[in-house]
């Protein structure tokens, strides 16, 4: 067939060299080949049932849009910048295995409801496999904290030691941040549940094909309500992006965590060498950049939102050309989160937690609020109680010693209302148990909260 572009026939010159270049989308957009090769199967059923096809046609159309789909898959055929993008590529290759009649499946359709079906269908599907990996690494953050129950770690807040933390319920924190995270995607995908085609490009199809028909061959809930909202809405991107670019923030902050503790100042983790890198110049470094990296990354993801967001601010209706610039930013959002989620899955089955450390960098200050509780509860103002026990705390300090170094004398003199106990009760996991309450680090709170997450994964099975 000719060279000449499927939309040529107004045009008396060639399209210029450097705008080739500068219109292909082929070069990303390629990935979108199997759900456009979905959507054009169904929309040729469609036209079968409108008439509009026989079935032979229809038949021949349908085997050679199967026969492009194995031919991209295995590397047979691969459109250059001449094809311009995705639709075009499979368009084209169609019409040259079957002749004129596979011009027909483009008869009501638009590039426009053609893409935005396209690319809901690829979103959903991304998605559906992201939602698997998160919830693959809550499987992991399960099963690590069940280990960690009696381990004890320094909680800090401004990265200063604030108060003794259950290891497991540190790691816990996590699996809630992250069924947040599982549960944006899901509804960023309920809401993206809309099925375009039909639209044309912005007014509707002239041709009476079965919409409901079209829904539940490709598998949407509902057709669109309208056509222009439908070829321009990009809300479920910017959504889907910025729910994967809050998800590897999360991870991000854990990252910056083990960043920290893998040093030998903290050395409360050691990474796997799996997941580590070395120096080129000194040899006993064991750097953790697999968790530097997701550090790293995040920054792309945030950019990757603004470019959404920007590409739509000043767009009037219906459809530009300017959202051909949606998808490289999504792609790459996309394809860094489940990266992130992959890699961080490894670090956290792989990383050895230093109990022993952990234990010894415990400050024996840590227990000053537990002090003050402990004299509230016998009647004074928590005010009151705080002055006395930080004044406790300065003694302290000015000796070069912690709370638990003080003598008996120290803490008569300062309030009366302390008993000997008090001072047996100055240790992690008493301090820890005193925070008993649901949510809480207190051991039995701790035990509630992890079965709460089992079954929250069990509910996520049934999703």
């Amino acid at each position: 067939m000719s060279d000449s572009k499927l939309w040529s026939g107004r045009f008396v010159r060639p399209t210029a060299d450097l705008m080739e270049r500068f219109n292909a989308s082929i070069g990303f957009d390629i990935r979108l080949y199997d759900v456009d090769i979905d959507g054009s199967l169904a929309q040729a059923e469609a036209l079968r049932r409108a008439g509009v096809l026989s079935s032979d046609e229809w038949a021949a159309v349908a085997l050679g849009l199967e026969q492009v789909r194995e031919e991209i898959s295995n590397g047979a055929y691969s459109p250059g910048v001449d094809a311009e993008d995705v639709h075009m590529a499979v368009e084209r290759r169609l019409i040259e295995i079957v002749g004129p009649v596979g011009g027909k499946i483009h008869t009501g359709r638009s590039r426009n409801d053609q893409v935005a079906l396209d690319v809901r269908m690829y979103v959903m599907r991304e998605i559906s496999a992201l939602h698997e990996g998160i919830a693959s690494l809550q499987q992991v953050v399960v099963d690590r904290a069940g280990g960690e129950i009696e381990t004890f770690v320094p909680g800090y807040t401004h990265l200063q030691q604030g108060q003794p933390l259950r290891l497991a319920h540190y790691l816990l924190a996590l699996f809630w941040m992250l069924d947040r995270d599982r549960c944006r995607l899901l509804d960023a995908r309920a809401r993206m549940d809309r099925m375009p085609l039909g639209s044309g490009a912005l007014a509707g199809s002239a041709f009476p094909v079965d919409r409901e028909f079209l829904c539940e061959r490709l598998g949407f809930s509902a057709p669109s309500e309208n056509s222009i909202d439908a070829v321009t809405d990009r809300d479920y991107l910017a959504e889907t992006v910025f729910a994967v670019a809050q998800l590897v923030t999360h991870l991000s902050r854990y990252a910056e965590d083990w960043i920290v503790w893998s040093s030998r100042e903290f050395g409360f983790v050691e990474l796997d060498d799996a997941y580590s890198t070395g120096s080129s110049m000194m040899p006993q470094k064991k750097n953790p950049d697999s968790l530097e990296l997701i550090r790293g990354k995040t920054g792309r993801l945030y950019g990757g939102l603004v470019s959404l967001l920007t590409v739509q601010k000043g767009l009037p209706l219906t459809y530009g050309k300017d959202l051909q610039e949606d998808k490289a930013p999504l792609f790459d959002a996309l394809d860094t989160a489940r990266d992130c989620v992959a890699a961080f899955t490894g670090v956290l089955s792989t990383i050895e937690f230093r109990r022993g450390r952990m234990k010894e960098a415990l400050d024996p200050n840590l227990y000053a609020t537990d002090l003050a509780d402990t004299l509230v509860r016998r009647g004074l103002p928590f005010r009151d109680a705080h002055l006395i026990v930080g004044e406790l705390v300065g003694t302290a300090v000015e000796r070069g010693a912690g709370l638990t170094d003080l003598q008996w004398e120290d803490f008569v003199e300062a309030s009366s209302l302390f008993v000997p106990d008090d001072i047996a009760r100055l240790a992690p996991a008493a301090s820890a148990d005193a925070r008993s309450l649901p949510g809480g680090t207190g051991r039995a709170a701790v035990a509630d909260q992890l079965n709460a997450a089992i079954d929250r994964l069990k509910e996520r099975v049934a999703q």
